[in-house]
This record gives structure tokens, C-alpha cells and sequence, in this order.
């Protein structure tokens, strides 16, 4: 014998669903996981109760929303699994005039959400790379090589594959809302990540509040099951909070002036202390001089999205930055 602790595994999906629903301010929610995937699952569907998250139906891999957004990721020519959010942010530049082929051919979404893809055209089941000739033949030619200069296509098929998971997510909301007949959601998975997908779900009305974990991806995984293990396995009471639980993601480490202070004298690093009227004139001055601008201040953020903690601050107007 020894007096090691026990290990405690928690299943993927199930992590998320606990970093989604445990921290949020709702009693009962349900409860929608959506990423590349988890052992098996892609997508998920949970109801949230007090301190219990009770399983309700799961997509199973290779069919998965994320990894289709990840393979047009791959085929525009950026990284898989990190560059998901440049092409969400391509999206707006583009004209949505591949959906019909999509549709038609990469995936069969059916009125509840519930979707297959076709994987005649898809190479990440098997091999190292994500989409195969039989795709690259559909949108005209070959994937976009790495740093090459975007084109017309790339922003296009951006636009495309945007409203092609925009209204696939919408339709499984509303068929989640129907079948726990609640009014708020709680989300999480990498696919929780595009923001703008989340503001359409909104704007359909089909939840009167939507929660989202900051931390959506895998990272938050570590979340949830520390969440599920207090709640589920210690059967520790849980607090609801009105509030943000999540303290604005603002859970890493803090710094004082002193300690700032001391490292830079340390390193040798010139440094000039000013009051923060003044220092937000500096920034702005160097934003307009078109600078780019690493911006240090309280708590480090939990999570993939800069949120003025740990941020770089460039000229949105300026082409150089």
C-alpha cells in the first residue's frame, strides 16, 4: 500500500462542459461543447443541474465542425489548431460564394444540427495533412503555401466556411434549447472560440443568456476537471455568483511596481516610470507614429485572447502594424 492519491481521469468533452457550466452564474443551463475533438466526441450536449452535468447526445469523430474549420485553416495556409482565428478574422473580406459547395459536398447538415462530413474529401482521419487533391480540385487549385500573399480565394473561402458553421451552430442551438427547455447556455470547446459565430447564436434569441468560457479551448480542459472533481467526486457544495466567477479571465500571475522595477534594474533594461494620464498619451502617440506597443498591466489572462493584460497594441488604420 501507499499513500499516493488516487488518479482521476476526466473525459475530454466532459471537462469542458464542467469549465462551462460550473463557473457560470445559472442554477441550471444547458450545456453545448463544440471543438476538433476529444477521445471520440466533436461536439457535445449536456444539461447543466445544480452540481451535476448530465450527458445527452455527442457527434463522434472523424465527423467534427472544429476539424472542418480547421481543414479550411490548413487549406488557406494557415497553422492548424492555431491559426483557426486569422481566418475567422479573414472572413469579413470575403464573399461567402463557396457555401453551395460546401454544403453540397464537405458536410450534410440536417435541420437539428446534426451533421456528417464527407470524408472522400478530407486526409486528417489518415495521413498529415488535412484536406486531399479531391478538396484542392473543388476551390480551383492547391492549398495556399504558407506566407504566401492572400488572395481573393483565401478570403472567399473564409466567408464561406464562416456562415457554413454560423448557421450549423444556430440550428443546434435551438435544438438543445428544445430538448432541456432552458433558457440559458454555457459553452466551451475550441469552436467557442469564434466570437462571431457566438454573437449570430445570440442575435437568433434562442437563449435569453449565453456563457461562455473564456478559456475554451483544451487549457480550460484542466478547468473543468478540477471543477468536476471538487463538485462530482468530493461532492462539494456549489456557489453561485451573480457576478464573474472568472474574475474577467483574469487568474495568472500579478506583478507590483516594485517587483517590475527591480527586474528591469537587474537586467540593465532603461526604463522611465510616468503616471497613467501620461502613459496613456505615450501609447497613443506611438500607436499614430505606427509603433507596435507591448502593454504589461495586473493579472496575466487564462486563456487564447488578449485582454489588456498581456496584449500588443498596434495601429489597426496602419498597414505597417
Amino acid at each position: 500500500e501507499t499513500d499516493l492519491p488516487k488518479l482521476l481521469f476526466d473525459e475530454h468533452h466532459h471537462s469542458h462542459a464542467a469549465s462551462a457550466f460550473y463557473p457560470s452564474p445559472f442554477e441550471e443551463a444547458a450545456v453545448l461543447c463544440l471543438d476538433g475533438v476529444g477521445e471520440w466526441a466533436t461536439t457535445s450536449a449536456w444539461h447543466g443541474k445544480g452540481k451535476e452535468i448530465e450527458p445527452l447526445w455527442q457527434i463522434d469523430f472523424p465527423h467534427s465542425l472544429g476539424l472542418l474549420y480547421s481543414a479550411f485553416t490548413y487549406f488557406t495556409g494557415f497553422k492548424v489548431n492555431s491559426g483557426e482565428y486569422k481566418l475567422m478574422g479573414l472572413a469579413p473580406y470575403g464573399d461567402p460564394k463557396y457555401v453551395d459547395i460546401i454544403l453540397d459536398n464537405l458536410i450534410q447538415v440536417r435541420d437539428d444540427g446534426s451533421y456528417r462530413l464527407n470524408m472522400d474529401y478530407f486526409a486528417f482521419a489518415t495521413e498529415l495533412r488535412m484536406t486531399n487533391d479531391r478538396f484542392a480540385d473543388l476551390f480551383g487549385g492547391p492549398a495556399r503555401k504558407p506566407e504566401s500573399e492572400i488572395t481573393q480565394r483565401e478570403m472567399d473561402l473564409a466567408a464561406s466556411v464562416q456562415i457554413v458553421l454560423e448557421e450549423t451552430v444556430v440550428r443546434i442551438g435551438r435544438t438543445v434549447r428544445k430538448e432541456t427547455g432552458e433558457s440559458n447556455l454555457c459553452m466551451a470547446g475550441g469552436v467557442a472560440l469564434n466570437c462571431v459565430a457566438n454573437g449570430v447564436l445570440l442575435r437568433e434569441g434562442i437563449f435569453d443568456n449565453i456563457w461562455i468560457q473564456p478559456a475554451a479551448g483544451d487549457a480550460g480542459g484542466a478547468l473543468g476537471a478540477a471543477y468536476s472533481v471538487w463538485h462530482e467526486y468530493c461532492h462539494q457544495d456549489r456557489e453561485i455568483r451573480d457576478g464573474d466567477a472568472m474574475n474577467g479571465s483574469f487568474l495568472g500571475v500579478n506583478y507590483s511596481d516594485e517587483e517590475v522595477r527591480d527586474f528591469l534594474e537587474d537586467q540593465e533594461i532603461p526604463y522611465t516610470k510616468v503616471d497613467r494620464d501620461e502613459l496613456a498619451r505615450r501609447v497613443a502617440d506611438l500607436l499614430v507614429d505606427e509603433k507596435v506597443v507591448g502593454w504589461f498591466q495586473g493579472r496575466m489572462e487564462f486563456g487564447p485572447r488578449a485582454l489588456g493584460g498581456r496584449s500588443i497594441l498596434g495601429n489597426p488604420l496602419s498597414a505597417r502594424t
